[in-house]
């Protein structure tokens, strides 16, 4: 078409076009896309699109996305001639965007347009490669271009002009868009791991939703795009809300503010990015080195089997006592660069190869790290806007250790036990640290003097409480996002959230709750929202499932909510008070949380004998007395935790949250489980089972173990193992869990066992073969310590056997050893089915308890009895034909070797007669065959005979041992 307007310079126009219409085309264009190859599908291949791996029509009935676009022809070609027909209105689409929001100085309009042309290209990625051709790369076009979606989104509603249309349009769509992600998380969880029928065709409903509204929000840039006309030149005004009125304006752009949370409002600085990343990362540093501690302090106890002296270094942390010497406390603050670059050595001990020298460089790192952060705060406290910067550091480093953590399956990778050959990035987090801590630090203190003393303005002694209650519920419940997710774990069919899709959930409410502390002190400070804190402590105590779990999702907002209010008190407060006493209340509180289950190793232990409850309410009450300390400041110095006005550096920090969760949520997807495992000798129809105390994966020399076990259970190709001595959830053992970084890189089902408020050491079960059903048990034990067991029941080639995991208690106990064995055999003998026993059963074979074990009670058989070597570990079974049994040794991986036998699951009646027949002679069923004699896919890999590979040899019989009857 024409336009009314004539070039005077440069002559007529020839013809021109409303931008709008690249707007509609991408939009119908890209619909086409989609619509046509579902219809395509939907008649061609309907039975087939519709199916998955565990069911078909009519249990399903709608196809995925990826099924309808990507499996089959022709609608998949249908599908990639349209979207790539869509790539040039695309790149129109995203170039026009930024020419109508692009103003000068303005840095937003250029981020957005890079993500717009980002999400065009990993859009091509997953379009043309896709999971059939590269499942990996599918996915990570897949997850880069969800992830980008947010910014985009987020960014597009930032910069919309004053159209209202335009900006009620895109509020809904993103609204809509958002929303179905949760359901449709859950109904893919419910498919894939709870294998219900049905759900996932709601999965692919949300999908397909997802699309709908993907494209229409896009769409919306019709409404402003009609202000353009390819020539290009304004040719109506901004857009079609020219008209509107200022107020009307500032409305909008308060309404965008709302929706975008004011991240996209500030004015962009470098400097100011710079400085919020450093401090964030010098917070991170301070949580990365609080929480090794406890680990390398964990390594002496558990080798010495007792207290060994070194568990002093739990002190560390009560250095800002020092700050009670004025002159001292001069000195530090004068020289707070010094301070913290001195702290960064407990980065630096991983270089360190004697465990005590370890321990000892940790100690001063972190000692000089409380010291110095108990310092700036106290030097910031004059200044509100710097001071609410650094407990904003503070406590989005917590958060970013948490997902450092999740990203590396527990594991912290500038931990002092981490080195580059089990996966730590030593050397690189140092190097970012001490860049971090120069930045930190390049501002002079402005307090070096003295604290406020007022007691108007609250209680020293009341604020070191409330510190003491904070930092423990902190450490002990938020350090890691799995930790309140195993405190409600209680086995198969799951009932309740998992590490790995739910983990997220975690980190959203202690962000939400950080948020909502910083912008509403008050609140968060009263008394109401505290009894509210103390509901959700209790229900995370008492309940398992998903209720338990709320409760801990209202613990974690309460905590990260208290965090501003609670340390802004004590850092106007005498820092050797605040800090210093209130590290020792958190020392004690640590003690406490150890003692519950390591009563029989510490004196007076039995008093707080498996009362995790009493350290729930302890942490409370000294919270609440922190509580007590600000509503009873009188209310015309309630401004000393009020916040400050608005600050360009709240904007940041919430932005770096933001990133943390774009972070979070790539390394969720890339984790999420795919539960097709299948066992190493599917055709033999071959269990290979495995008994191993695992010493709370720490090796000989202080470095975790998590790899080294991976690979000697890869290499023995062990279906099924039992863990012991695996529960790592506490402060002392760094809040780990060794099981999800097994179950993920070995392809197999987890249950972790008996949860850390349970108070065992951990017993833990890894299957190839689905987990049908679990349950956990807590056998008695009057005088010794709790002794753990799994009886759970899997799916092996079509059969139900049942696999018991079990720890029983310690040689001093013979009473507690002699009940549980009771309980454990008329356990055993209930089960009808095939069963195996992997346990660690303290007792010498053929004595004492052993002959119960072993009986018509239990029904359960000796791997081979005539194995003399053996005082802990045992392998039983029963109605299954054995075929081969080895003791491979640990090198330095633990203190306890690693036992495997092979069984063969009976299927046909024949193979179940012949197998009963066994069962009656034990002459028989004992008769052992050389390996020549059995099948090959029998036998176990040749790798560890002799001197084998990296210390792990066949040992004891020098060989592997078979059976054949």
């Amino acid at each position: 078409m024409s336009s009314k307007y004539k070039d005077k310079d440069t002559g007529m126009t020839v013809a021109t076009l409303n931008a709008k219409w690249v707007s509609w085309v991408h939009t119908v264009v890209a619909y086409a896309a989609f619509l046509s190859a579902l219809s395509v599908g939907m008649y061609l291949h309907y039975h087939k699109i519709v199916k998955n791996e565990f069911y078909g029509y009519p249990d399903e009935w709608f196809p995925s996305v990826s099924a309808t676009i990507g499996d089959r022809y022709p609608e998949r070609s249908f599908f990639m001639l349209f979207i790539a027909l869509t790539s040039g209105p695309r790149f129109a689409l995203v170039t026009l965007w930024y020419l109508l929001t692009a103003k000068p100085g303005k840095a937003l309009p250029k981020f957005i347009a890079g993500v717009g042309i980002f999400r065009t290209l990993t859009c091509g990625g997953w379009t043309y490669v896709t999971s059939t051709d590269d499942h990996d790369w599918h996915d990570i076009f897949m997850i880069s271009y969800l992830i980008a979606t947010i910014p985009w989104t987020f960014g597009c509603i930032a910069l919309s002009p004053p159209n209202r249309k335009a900006i009620k349009y895109r509020k809904y769509f993103a609204t809509a868009f958002f929303s179905m992600i949760p359901p449709m998380v859950y109904f893919f969880i419910q498919h894939k791991i709870r294998r219900i029928a049905g759900a996932y065709t709601i999965y692919s409903l949300l999908e397909w939703s997802l699309i709908l509204f993907d494209v229409a929000f896009d769409a919306v840039t019709a409404l402003d795009f009609d202000t353009f006309e390819i020539v290009v030149r304004d040719v109506k005004g901004l857009s079609k809300g020219v008209n509107v009125s200022p107020q009307a304006t500032a409305v909008l752009e308060e309404e965008k503010r709302k929706i975008t949370a004011g991240i996209f409002d500030a004015e962009f600085s470098w400097p100011e990015v710079f400085d919020t990343a450093a401090e964030v990362y010098h917070g991170f540093v301070f949580w990365s080195m609080l929480t090794s501690l406890g680990v390398v302090i964990w390594y002496f106890p558990l080798w010495h089997m007792g207290i060994s002296g070194y568990e002093a270094l739990v002190m560390s942390t009560i250095s800002p006592l020092l700050l009670s010497i004025k002159p001292f406390r001069s000195l530090i603050t004068q020289n707070l660069r010094a301070c913290h670059l001195l702290s960064l050595a407990g980065l630096l001990a991983w270089q360190v190869k004697s465990p005590a020298y370890r321990l000892f460089t940790v100690g001063f790192g972190v000692a000089m790290s409380c010291l110095a952060w108990a310092a700036t705060l106290f030097s910031e406290s004059v200044h509100p806007v710097r001071l609410e910067s650094k407990i904003l550091a503070w406590t989005v480093g917590l958060v970013m250790s948490s997902a450092v953590k999740y990203a590396w399956q527990t594991n912290n990778p500038i931990w002092p036990i981490m080195h580059a050959a089990n996966g730590g990035y030593n050397g690189t987090g140092l190097v970012l640290a001490v860049f971090a801590a120069l930045r930190f630090t390049r501002r002079a203190p402005l307090n070096t003097g003295v604290a406020e003393d007022d007691k108007q303005n609250g209680s020293a002694f009341l604020a070191a409480l409330g510190i003491g209650g904070l930092f423990f519920g902190l450490h002990s419940l938020l350090s890691d996002t799995s930790t309140m997710i195993l405190w409600v774990w209680d086995g198969y069919p799951v009932r309740g959230p998992l590490s790995g899709p739910h983990g997220w959930f975690t980190i959203v409410a202690m962000t939400a709750g950080l948020l909502t502390g910083i912008r509403l002190p008050r609140l968060v400070s009263s008394w109401s929202v505290y009894g509210v804190g103390c509901v959700g402590a209790a229900v995370l105590t008492l309940y398992p499932g998903w209720f338990g779990y709320f409760g801990g999702l209202t613990i974690a907002f309460y905590l990260t909510a208290i965090a501003t209010p609670f340390i802004t008190i004590a850092s106007k407060k005498n820092p050797a008070t605040t800090f210093g006493l209130g590290f020792f209340l958190y020392n004690l509180m640590v003690l406490f949380h150890v003692w519950v289950v390591a009563y029989a190793f510490v004196p007076g232990g039995p008093l707080v004998r498996e009362h995790t409850d009493w350290i729930m309410t302890t942490m409370m009450l000294l919270i609440g007395a922190g509580i007590f300390n600000i509503t009873s400041v009188h209310s015309r110095q309630r401004e000393i935790y009020e916040p400050p006005a608005r600050s360009r550096h709240r904007k940041y920090h919430t932005l770096g949250l933001g990133i943390i969760h774009l972070f979070f949520v790539a390394t969720a997807l890339r984790r999420f489980p795919t539960n097709d495992y299948k066992p190493y000798h599917n055709d033999s129809k071959l269990i290979t089972a495995g008994i191993w105390t695992i010493h709370f994966s720490l090796d000989n020399d202080m470095w975790s173990s998590e790899y080294r076990i991976r690979d000697l259970v890869k290499e023995l190709e062990i279906d099924v193992i039992g863990l012991l001595e695996s529960d790592l959830q506490r402060i002392i053992m760094g809040n780990r869990d060794t099981t999800q970084f097994l179950a993920e890189d070995l392809g197999m089902y987890v249950d972790y066992g008996p949860g850390p408020n349970k108070h065992t050491w951990g017993a833990a079960l890894l299957s190839k073969f689905p987990i049908m059903n679990s349950t956990h048990h807590l056998l008695p034990s009057p005088v010794g310590e709790l002794a753990p067991a799994i009886h759970a029941t899997l799916d092996v080639y079509g059969e139900l056997v049942d696999v018991f995991v079990f720890h029983s208690g310690q040689e001093e106990d013979p009473e507690d050893r002699r009940l549980q064995t009771e309980y454990m055999s008329k356990l055993m003998g209930s089960s009808p089915r095939p069963s195996i026993l992997l346990s660690y059963l303290v007792t010498k074979p053929l004595q004492g308890n052993y002959n119960t074990y072993v009986s018509d009670i239990s029904g359960m058989h000796d791997v081979d009895p005539r194995d003399w070597d053996r005082w802990c570990e045992y392998i039983l079974y029963k109605r299954l034909q054995r075929v081969g049994y080895a003791r491979v040794s640990r090198s330095t991986i633990t203190d306890t070797e690693l036992q495997v036998a092979k069984f063969v699951v009976p299927k046909s009646e024949a193979e179940k007669a012949q197998v009963a027949a066994l069962e009656t002679s034990s002459e028989k069923r004992n008769r052992r065959a050389k390996e020549h004699d059995v099948p090959e896919g029998w036998r176990f890999p040749a790798l560890f005979r002799g001197q084998g590979v990296r210390g792990h040899r066949y040992h004891v019989f020098n060989e592997p041992l078979y059976y054949k009857p």
